[in-house]
C-alpha cells in the first residue's frame, strides 16, 4: 500500500488525472449499468424496487468529467513524457 502511495505521489500530472479520468469513466459505467437494470423492471405498476437515484445524471456528470480528464491528458500519456 505504501509503494502504491508512493507511485501516486511521483507520478507526473498527466497520469493522475489519466487515472481519475479513468475512475470517472468506470463509475459511468456502473452508472449505466445501473440504469439498464432499473429499465428493465417489470413490476413498474408497483411502488417497490423502483429506485430512487437518477443514474442518467449521474451517467452524464461522470462521463463529462472523466472525458474531460482523459482528453486533457492524452496527449502528455501518450507522448510517454
Amino acid at each position: 500500500m505504501k509503494d502504491l502511495f508512493t507511485q501516486w505521489a511521483f507520478a507526473n500530472d498527466a497520469l493522475q488525472l489519466a487515472l481519475v479520468g479513468a475512475g470517472f469513466m468506470v463509475l459511468a459505467g456502473m452508472a449505466l449499468l445501473m440504469e439498464w437494470l432499473r429499465g428493465r423492471n417489470r413490476s413498474l405498476d408497483r411502488l417497490e424496487k423502483v429506485g430512487w437515484v437518477p443514474w442518467t445524471p449521474i451517467f452524464l456528470g461522470c462521463a463529462f468529467v472523466g472525458g474531460g480528464c482523459l482528453a486533457m491528458s492524452l496527449p502528455v500519456v501518450l507522448a510517454g513524457t
